[in-house]
């Protein structure tokens, strides 16, 4: 029966045009190569005996694979180079399976060992401990008081009056409070009182502006910007009144509030009452709608004007030191910011790995601390999915580890940790301290006679923190905060060859969520990443923050 061309599969159509071809090239490669083997031709009986068993070898072949036909197959040495070839790919491909059977079913990213974390060693890259020169050499910093100038500056009763704030919050936010204060005294031609550092709820500490900065160097540092005066003056004898009275307090500042703002509505009443208290102060003034020589002059304060004390930077100095000299010689070390304190935990509301009963407790804690935020609880678990997803959520002790591990820092780093009490204590804390053991606190570097002086404040023992931070090769951030962009900003203006890193967390948590992850793939993604986010100064944008990135206002092409 005969069928069309056209009916006949376009697979049987290429088999057939193979088998062809195939069937006529033997005889073509044995008239061509026969001229090779004319020096060694065998008798008639020998050359038989080999057809014959040539022809039983091929019988069986053509029995077991049809595709070794009469009508198809090569010459001798052909079929034995295909058939080698043919081995060559199934023992690859049989080794290609075990490789991606074991991948699938191998250890997610990092092998656990209980509580411990075993990641790959990575090559340690050359730019490991600092950034490239070539990158460090287009910026310098200009904020510096000038050399020599004319002060501009009226005396105290030519001013506009008097202008109170208390700087609230931890000793990070209350350094941004001091700085606005002084710009806004500006802005208004006011004098300003200084400071006080108020107490709060979660500090709990009663240190004064001169139990931390140095007054004398604040006030000389900043005399031809603005008029400074370290107390209520004598004539204005209701002290307590600035502290309690409405009257005395201008409080409808909104967050980030223009230069226009204070001139148009706080200045008025300055002027009427002649001194005002501003309250509450924290963020109230803006940073791209003001001029930007006020923006240089927060600048000013920041990085030149407010020093700690002599004492404090002294032992910062000393930690330090014995950050780089804990090898028996000199060595680099990491500043590592670890925030993971219980409190930050709850606020963050995001879900961490934890038992039941943690998670129960985390629950009660948070209903507590954050009713309003809390209500009933049914909608946390989507709000912890999409917080995580937008890289909004503290990295766990663990994800640190696994991401410098990754970015190719050993076993022997030194690293400074600066952090309150760990949430969840030893355990949470192990695989990092597993994966990198010279991990080390200022409780460990001092001892307790050495801190004595220093834990009357908090602050002061936060202003170590800050300092020993600020001075390490490698400085790494795990969560938003005060802290952590000033330390960042500090270290941008002052030289930007030291790397600070700055994870990007939304991108870590899309591969720490992804079970086919391998190793290689997220070294590689950790790498590439974090090219660019090492500190180095960037282009400013609409609403930047003049504390993580002073490029524009404050530093000056070199």
């Amino acid at each position: 029966m005969h069928r069309n061309i056209d009916e006949i599969p376009p697979e049987l159509r290429h088999s057939s045009s193979v088998g062809s071809r195939a069937s006529s090239s033997p005889m073509k490669r044995d008239e061509d190569s026969s001229p090779l083997f004319a020096e060694n031709q065998p008798d008639d009986d020998d050359r038989h005996t080999s057809r014959e068993r040539e022809r039983s070898f091929w019988s069986y072949l053509q029995l077991t694979c049809p595709y070794f036909s009469e009508e198809s197959r090569f010459s001798l040495f052909f079929t034995r180079t295909s058939l080698l070839i043919l081995f060559i790919v199934i023992i690859t491909g049989l080794f290609s399976i075990s490789s991606i059977w074991k991948s699938l079913n191998g250890p997610y990213l990092c092998k656990k060992d209980g509580i411990v974390l075993h990641c790959p060693r990575v090559k340690e890259p050359p730019s490991l401990w600092e950034n490239p020169f070539s990158a460090t050499t287009s910026w310098k910093p200009c904020a510096e008081r000038r050399i020599g100038g004319i002060s501009d500056v009226p005396p105290e009763n030519g001013t506009n009056g008097y202008i109170f704030i208390h700087a609230e919050g931890g000793l990070n936010q209350q350094r941004i409070a001091i700085c606005n204060a002084v710009a806004v005294a500006k802005i208004m031609n006011a004098t300003l009182i200084l400071p006080v550092l108020k107490q709060d709820q979660i500090w709990k500490d009663q240190t004064k502006f001169k139990d931390i900065f140095d007054v004398d160097h604040f006030i000389d540092y900043l005399k031809d910007d603005v008029r400074i005066v370290r107390d209520i003056p004598k004539w204005f004898t209701d002290k307590s009144e600035l502290f309690t009275s409405i009257r005395r307090t201008v409080k409808n500042i909104p967050k980030y509030a223009s230069a226009q703002f204070y001139i148009d509505n706080v200045l008025p009443r300055i002027k009427e009452k002649k001194i005002m208290a501003l309250k509450p102060f924290v963020d109230r003034l803006g940073y791209d709608n003001v001029p930007q020589e006020i923006n240089r002059l927060r600048c000013r304060v920041n990085y030149h004007a407010l020093k700690f004390l002599p004492e404090i930077e002294q032992m910062a100095d000393l930690l330090a030191s014995r950050m780089r000299n804990r090898t028996g010689s000199s060595n680099p070390y990491m500043a590592l910011h670890l925030r993971f304190e219980k409190g930050m935990v709850g606020l963050s509301f995001c879900d961490f790995v934890g038992t039941r009963e943690e998670k129960a407790l985390m629950a009660e804690y948070r209903k507590k601390e954050w009713p309003r935020r809390y209500k009933n609880g049914s909608h946390l678990w989507q709000l912890a999915l999409q917080k995580r997803k937008e890289g909004r959520c503290p990295l766990e002790p663990g994800e640190v580890a696994v991401i410098l591990r990754a970015m190719g820092y050993p076993k022997e780093t030194q690293i400074y940790v600066a952090s309150g009490q760990v949430y969840g204590g030893r355990n949470r804390m192990a695989p990092l301290r597993n994966m990198f053991p010279n991990l080390v606190t200022k409780e460990e570097l001092a001892s307790k006679e050495e801190l004595a002086g220093f834990r009357k404040h908090v602050t002061s023992l936060a202003a170590l923190d800050f300092l020993v931070c600020l001075k390490s090769d490698v400085f790494v951030m795990t969560h938003g905060g005060n802290f952590a962009k000033l330390i960042i900003g500090a270290r941008r203006y002052m030289g930007h060859r030291l790397k600070s890193i700055k994870p990007d967390k939304g991108l870590m948590s899309k591969s720490f969520g992804d079970p086919y992850m391998g190793w290689a793939t997220f070294v590689e993604d950790v790498v590439v990443t974090h090219q660019t986010r090492t500190g180095l100064p960037e282009e400013t944008f609409p609403n930047y923050d003049l504390w993580e990135n002073p490029l524009t206002p404050c530093m000056c092409k070199a």
